[in-house]
């Protein structure tokens, strides 16, 4: 007896002691959760760069939220009350309990598909289910089903499940394709941009168009059913689509790499699942993308065979043959937060050579993909991630990865200050506060239209524009964001700095937030935010900011602000500072 209960004990011991992965617990907060958007992310056990990475979350866990702190948002990692933080922009916040419901019916389409007691393939498999076992689908989460079957509820690849109720994206004569034309395309849970996103599209492939709807598409994605904005698709039907074998050998290539981020994954003979599996392939592994068809990318195998996999579980990017670039003249960039990690190659997964702090400048080398190479002070080479660092000089600034996805289709009014026979503030070196305006704007009009938002320029040309027809635009176009962008001026030649304002209360949140990234980005003085008595503000019912990005009266900031590498870092805050606004 006494040798069982030393038995009870040892066991006991080892699993409380057991180095095991921190798993998420299954979420049912009250408060809200975070899911993870990014393939694997750090759990950190405080809110920056420089502390200890104490475990590692895969996409689509959910944690409990316990604090928000800046960028960064402490999380609760299981019942025991262990805690660590995440950051914030690399995370998808959820309110109390937010799933989508739903009571349909499914079928199985895999043999002996693992059935896991939580949405991630870090939790346990409870059982499996044969091919055409029929399930009642509860909810959905990311590119999971939670489902019952008989006396079993868990949670399945939503891959392998096939809506009964769905259309099966057969090949009728009636039935369209698209062509996606934008990369990194949100697909969606509902036909809105508030859905939940289930993943991404990338120029150039093919999918099988089920229905249009008003300005949104349903399509077949990751075995469901799933939604994409119809004005990044060139519908066009299947009849007048050429037939191309799945097996033909044709070595044409989309100019994609694509790494695979499933732990193991078969490689089929055609582009379906009933394909004849011709070999796996793991995690981490990376080929380039020969063709796309139907939500499936062909590859070439190490030893030349041709296959195919289903491409939502591949990670990709442009060939590393384009995606560095040399910097011709001299650049820079500078730290934007303290303990920022140096690594030793373009990729989160490389090991640290270094850390820096904020304010540090180093000299850029080259641009691979989002990161920087620079040069450090004893002579050796690295790479520091372009969205926590600003940059001057001839490089491009880099935005953080993600950004895009809260900027996508609001509609965001861009107003050049003064024009025309308003020439505004003059400096001392005769720079036109109205040259300047324009200059930001055109910047900024960029990147928002790269993001898929709806932009609005009050003026595009130097022309003059009454104040009351710039909010008369504001108003007309329903904007979600006003930006009205000035330079100021003061006979105190000494005065420098960046100010926001507002006049509404309801402007403010609006005003703090774009503020707080421009200075981050530009390194001007912040003169905080404060109350503006301005007209595009004051007679503005939609939430709106008014910018004054540095003074023309100081001689040495008015040299700045005439700068390419000042123009666009102020773009890039603000650019930021409205992503940071959507996503509250």
């Amino acid at each position: 007896m006494y040798k069982n209960k030393y038995i009870l004990f040892f066991l006991a011991f080892l699993l409380l002691c057991s180095p095991f992965p921190i798993r998420p617990d299954s979420v049912q907060a009250e408060g809200p959760t975070i899911e993870i958007t990014t393939d694997t992310l750090n759990i950190r056990e405080g809110s920056g760069l420089s502390y200890k990475v104490i475990s590692v979350a895969k996409k689509g866990d959910r944690f409990s939220v316990v604090e928000e702190k800046g960028d960064w948002i402490q999380v609760s990692l299981n019942s025991s009350g262990k805690k660590g933080w995440v950051a914030a922009w690399l995370v998808k916040k959820h309110s109390a309990n937010e799933a989508t419901s739903s009571t349909k019916n499914g079928i199985v389409t895999a043999n002996q598909l693992r059935v896991r007691s939580g949405p991630s393939t870090s939790y346990g498999v409870v059982t499996s289910l044969s091919q055409g076992a029929t399930v009642t689908i509860l909810k959905t989460e990311s590119n999971w089903h939670q489902i019952k079957s008989s006396n079993i509820t868990g949670w399945v690849s939503a891959e392998f499940i096939q809506d009964i109720k769905s259309d099966t994206g057969g090949s009728s004569s009636g039935q369209q394709d698209g062509t996606i034309t934008a990369n990194n395309l949100n697909v969606r849970s509902t036909a809105s941009t508030s859905g939940q996103i289930l993943g991404k599209l990338q120029k150039g492939s093919t999918v099988s168009i089920l229905s249009v709807e008003g300005n949104w598409v349903k399509i077949q994605y990751g075995g469901q059913t799933a939604w994409i904005s119809k004005e990044f698709v060139e519908i066009k039907s299947t009849s007048s689509k050429p037939s191309v074998p799945n097996n033909t050998n044709t070595e044409s290539t989309s100019g994609l790499i694509g790494t695979i981020t499933a732990t193991t994954l078969n490689v089929r003979s055609t582009g379906s699942l009933n394909g004849k599996i011709v070999g796996t392939v793991s995690k981490g592994q990376a080929f380039e993308i020969l063709a796309e068809e139907n939500n499936w990318a062909k590859i070439k195998l190490k030893n030349g065979q041709q296959g195919w996999v289903a491409s939502w579980y591949l990670s990709k990017e442009e060939s590393t043959t384009s995606t560095k670039v040399d910097v011709q003249e001299n650049s820079s960039v500078t730290i934007l937060y303290n303990g920022t990690n140096i690594r030793k190659s373009a990729t989160t997964n490389s090991s640290v050579i270094s850390r820096a702090n904020a304010g540090a400048t180093f000299t850029v080398l080259s641009v691979q993909n989002d990161w920087y190479e620079i040069q450090l002070s004893n002579g050796s080479k690295g790479f520091v991630a372009g969205w926590i660092v600003s940059v001057s000089g001839t490089s491009q600034q880099i935005e953080r990865p993600g950004a895009e996805q809260y900027l996508k289709n609001k509609v965001i009014v861009i107003d050049p200050g003064h024009g025309g026979r308003d020439t505004g503030a003059t400096g001392i070196k005769g720079s036109y506060e109205k040259t300047l305006t324009l200059k930001t704007a055109q910047l900024l009009y960029d990147k928002l239209k790269a993001a898929g938002a709806n932009v609005i320029m009050t003026r595009n040309t130097d022309s003059y524009l009454s104040l009351s027809s710039r909010v008369g635009m504001s108003h007309t176009h329903a904007a979600d964001a006003f930006i009205s962008i000035h330079f100021d001026s003061i006979l105190d030649s000494s005065v420098r700095g960046m100010t926001s304002y507002y006049y509404h209360k309801y402007q403010q949140t609006l005003a703090t937030t774009v503020g707080k990234e421009i200075a981050s980005f530009t390194k001007l003085k912040d003169r905080g935010v404060r109350y503006g008595d301005y007209h595009v503000l004051r007679e503005n019912k939609r939430a709106s900011v008014l910018l004054e990005l540095g003074y023309l009266s100081n001689s040495a900031e008015e040299t700045l602000v005439n700068s390419g590498s000042y123009q666009a870092n102020a773009a890039t805050g603000i650019y930021q500072g409205l992503a940071k606004y959507f996503k509250k």
